[in-house]
């Protein structure tokens, strides 16, 4: 398991590493303003559809109905019913494309000084029906701000095409046994934006209003270059793509019934993130740049653990799952946790103790302020205390789709959203970004606890027992570790301070390097097996890289 998934762990590692350089890029772009909210929010409208499908539903719900096909149809029909479904969605992709565009543009055009009451002239008008970014600012129903986000949704909103299919690409080399060649392909992604950021953007423009939108078209190009990059690799599987009329095809209307309430259940976090943000823009659009950039910096251990444990547990529980191996499942999903908790414990206090010193070096400078690191570093100290429930939602959500079940973490999951909405609406108003942070914990800790619950009864047991007997002393070590870090951290600050970028970087790498060793060595010391196993996996790899004595060496 741990090989597997480090395997794509190496490559989210990657890809996580570039998409942190590309954040560090937007940062001192375009800091926290206005600007930055309305280009984060308008990119996460069609990026959430990355993780529904890329890390979520119709992956979840085509990967079991794929390996099934191979175990029992060959693949000649294995392949058929991946190309019926391609077809399907390139079919309502477009329309939900189609739909979305229209409706942005009929909206943009209605809202136009012009149409409203004769305010600028003919000339501007026509400026503002067919330019992306107009520069008419006087508007009736919409903020200059809500006017932006706007215009750079119509053009990021066809990115959705194109990461749905990189998604559902990956997700059939994932099933053939590939994971850390697709899991690069996000790198591409990441590497395009970066390009834009550097060269681009800065030559687009006098204005950073007209610079975004080099931005925005440089996600398409990227998009389009992530899934073109996963084709080869199919193609050597065997895979053609063929047109499959998918409106009677009986694999689509299967994988269409177990998607749609799936999207609910795996991408809990993703739709939490979403929706906070649309509120949060109502009350302060700076509180969305804000948060984002929290949520960029928790995603980062979650992607690299918690993605990367679940990409490869699908496949796998779905086939103990199709063969009814259970006491294998049950096995297979108690490790997954523990190692999820273990890896996850420590990144998460981290989080939670350094995160003004882990904002201030990677964002500060530019057009991000200091008041813009304590921003961030504030809803990130309130987001990253649920980086485990986070992850865990992910694996939870994959055991129920193994066994066939998505209707019942889309209830919970949506019980879980309405949670969180309560909670934003209360805690907004007066902690701000840190408000989104800590009801988007609180949801997830009960959208865990919920799936918990419901897998135990339809399993009739889980056997997670053991993860509880170890869980005490993995909290006692996390809570070692963020005491020395903090302690650590405390008097860096007062003897050294953070003026220069080499004080910068020893005040986050000095405090984590001895909370790693004070968690570690108390995780062995207590007997934590996941601990252990880390080391042996370790030092596995150190002998493998050390070449032998040869032959006639020493006495």
């Amino acid at each position: 398991m741990l090989k597997s998934s480090g395997a794509m762990g190496a490559a989210t590692l990657a890809s996580r590493l570039l998409g942190m350089l590309r954040e560090i890029l937007y940062a001192r772009f375009m800091g926290d303003g206005p600007v930055a909210a309305a280009f984060k929010l308008a990119f996460m409208i069609p990026n959430l559809f990355r993780r529904l499908l890329g890390e979520g539903a119709l992956t979840a719900a085509f990967i079991p109905i794929f390996k099934e096909k191979e175990r029992t149809a060959g693949e000649e029909e294995m392949w058929r019913s991946a190309n019926a479904v391609l077809s399907a969605l390139v079919i309502a992709a477009s329309g939900v494309i189609a739909i979305v565009l229209i409706g942005i543009s009929a909206l943009l055009a209605f809202d136009t000084p012009e149409v409203i009451g004769g305010v600028v002239g003919a000339g501007d008008q026509i400026s503002a029906l067919v330019n992306l970014a107009p520069k008419v600012s006087a508007s009736r129903w919409f903020s200059a701000e809500t006017r932006l986000m706007l215009e750079l949704l119509r053009v990021m909103f066809p990115y959705m095409l194109m990461v749905c299919m990189a998604a559902t690409f990956m997700g059939m080399l994932n099933a053939r046994g590939h994971f850390f060649v697709p899991a690069l392909g996000a790198t591409v992604l990441n590497g395009t934006l970066i390009v834009a950021v550097l060269l681009i953007a800065p030559r687009y423009g006098e204005t950073l209003e007209d610079q975004i939108f080099a931005l925005a078209f440089a996600v398409l190009v990227a998009g389009l270059a992530q899934a073109l990059y996963q084709l080869p690799m199919l193609r050597r599987e065997g895979f053609r793509f063929r047109w499959i009329p998918p409106f009677r095809n009986e694999t689509v209307r299967l994988v269409g019934r177990k998607m749609i309430p799936g999207m609910m259940g795996v991408a809990a976090f993703q739709l939490n993130v979403v929706l906070t943000q649309g509120i949060a823009w109502m009350v302060n659009p700076q509180i969305v740049a804000s948060f984002d950039y929290a949520v960029r910096l928790m995603e980062f251990p979650q992607g690299i653990i918690g993605i990367s444990l679940a990409t490869f547990l699908l496949p796998t529980l779905s086939g103990l799952a199709a063969e009814k191996r259970y006491p294998e499942f049950r096995e297979t999903l108690r490790e997954a946790a523990g190692y999820l908790v273990f890896a996850n414990l420590i990144a998460s206090v981290l989080l939670i103790v350094l995160a003004e010193p882990i904002v201030r070096l990677l964002f500060e400078g530019g057009q991000f302020t200091p008041f813009a690191t304590r921003r961030a570093a504030f809803a990130l100290a309130c987001l990253a205390p649920g980086l485990i429930a986070f992850s865990a939602v992910n694996i939870l959500a994959r055991a129920f789709y193994a066994l066939g079940d998505t209707r019942t973490p889309m209830i919970i999951s949506s019980f879980c959203l309405g949670v969180n909405v309560v909670l934003v609406l209360w805690l907004v108003g007066f902690l701000a970004q840190g408000g989104l942070g800590l009801a988007n914990t609180v949801s997830s800790v009960l959208n865990v606890s919920l799936l918990l619950f419901a897998l135990r009864k339809k399993l009739k047991f889980l056997g997670l027992s053991g993860i509880g007997k170890e869980l005490w002393p993995m909290l006692a070590a996390g809570a070692l570790a963020g005491a020395g870090a903090w302690g650590a951290s405390m008097t860096w600050e007062s003897w050294v301070g953070h003026k220069t970028v080499l004080r910068r970087i020893g005040a986050v790498f000095g405090p984590a390097l001895l909370a790693g060793v004070l968690y570690g060595a108390f995780s062995l010391w207590r007997g934590v097996p996941q601990a252990r196993v880390f080391v042996d996996m370790l030092q596995d790899r150190f002998r493998k890289s050390v070449p032998p004595d040869s032959p006639g060496d020493g006495d």
